[in-house]
């Protein structure tokens, strides 16, 4: 059986949180187990600098990602586990897909319009403080995607027009110089939750709403007390379905749990028992994982060497597609002829 090439990334600013966890990474983890899945996870690094400014930001957010992934039983071994700047290809072929990308695609990528759109509502000139970075950024996850050959990339709902995006470069490309990449497919898992924040919105570290996924117990325990909930007392019936705590519930538990829950709520559950085994379920399930994080963290060289033997296996694949791109666009050894 041919195995699907299955590639993911996560931007390595901020803690990871539950969010995380259940949208990305836990998924992720358990696809890369899978026989006909040949995973490719990373560290995507030099989208942070989009994002954040602060170096020691970004080089702390790294180590917690990474150490986060190998916590929870990402195997080293079984998957290719790297660093985004630890592979030089993906920025080159980033530059030759630059080239040959339409400018009008990026025009239309949802966070170059919201950041315009903002800047227009602020009275600011359209393109007040919008770096190039971001402006690009669709090419260069077009890159991390192609230089792989990825041919399925799990993503939000919200990222579905960037991997689209590649698709479209990619497709640009092979069009002018003949088939090189593989066109990539978007895959969005409508089971996978998208979990609320303390706040009801999504959980994100732009809304300053998330759960940290390792800390102590008793910090967990004091995030989850946070999570917003109406006035109802206990004995009063309330509505699972617009409680965030019953949301984040039903993403720790199976189908026979998720009833129960659901009764209790109807039923008068109080919103401080309603926490509290929030707070159990869900320390359950990551306590098995915390010491192995913070052993990781307490070894970053350990880390280091689990990305650097990472990126060792995988670029002698992206050497040879760059290879072969850069003889396509004419980038030849003048003894090489067509």
């Amino acid at each position: 059986m041919a195995r699907h090439r299955v590639l993911t990334g996560i931007t390595t600013t901020g803690t990871p949180h539950l969010g995380n966890y259940v949208g990305a990474i836990r998924p992720a983890i358990e696809s890369s187990k899978q026989d006909d899945v040949d995973a490719y996870l990373f560290l995507a690094d030099y989208h942070a600098l989009i994002k954040s400014q602060d170096p020691n930001l970004v080089a702390q957010s790294s180590r917690e990602i990474a150490a986060t992934w190998l916590a929870l039983g990402l195997d080293p071994n079984q998957t290719h586990f790297y660093r985004q700047s630890d592979i030089p290809e993906i920025t080159e072929l980033s530059w030759i897909l630059t080239c040959s990308a339409a400018k009008g695609l990026m025009n239309r990528a949802h966070a170059y319009k919201a950041a315009v759109q903002g800047n227009e509502e602020a009275g600011e000139d359209p393109d007040y403080a919008i770096t190039m970075g971001l402006f690009s950024y669709p090419i260069l996850m077009a890159a991390d995607i192609l230089i792989f050959n990825a041919h399925d990339v799990p993503v939000g709902r919200d990222q579905i027009q960037h991997v689209e995006m590649a698709r479209d470069i990619a497709a640009r490309f092979n069009h002018h110089y003949g088939e090189t990449f593989v066109l990539p497919k978007a895959v969005v898992d409508d089971d996978v939750a998208v979990l609320q924040g303390l706040d009801g919105r999504k959980m994100s570290k732009s809304y300053g709403n998330t759960i940290p996924l390792f800390g102590t117990p008793k910090k967990l325990q004091k995030a989850i007390n946070k999570i917003k909930t109406n006035l109802l007392e206990p004995g009063e019936p309330k509505d699972p379905d617009t409680s965030a705590v019953f949301q984040i519930w039903c993403a720790f538990v199976d189908d026979a749990d998720r009833q129960e829950m659901r009764a209790a709520f109807e039923a008068g559950l109080a919103w401080g028992e309603a926490k509290k085994r929030l707070f159990e379920r869900v320390n359950d399930e990551i306590a098995p994982a915390r010491d192995e994080y913070d052993r990781l963290m307490a070894n970053p060289g350990e880390v280091e060497t689990i990305l650097r033997e990472g990126a060792e296996r995988v670029r002698p694949e992206s050497i040879a597609l760059l290879d072969k791109v850069r003889r396509a666009v004419g980038l030849r050894p003048f003894t090489v002829v067509g």
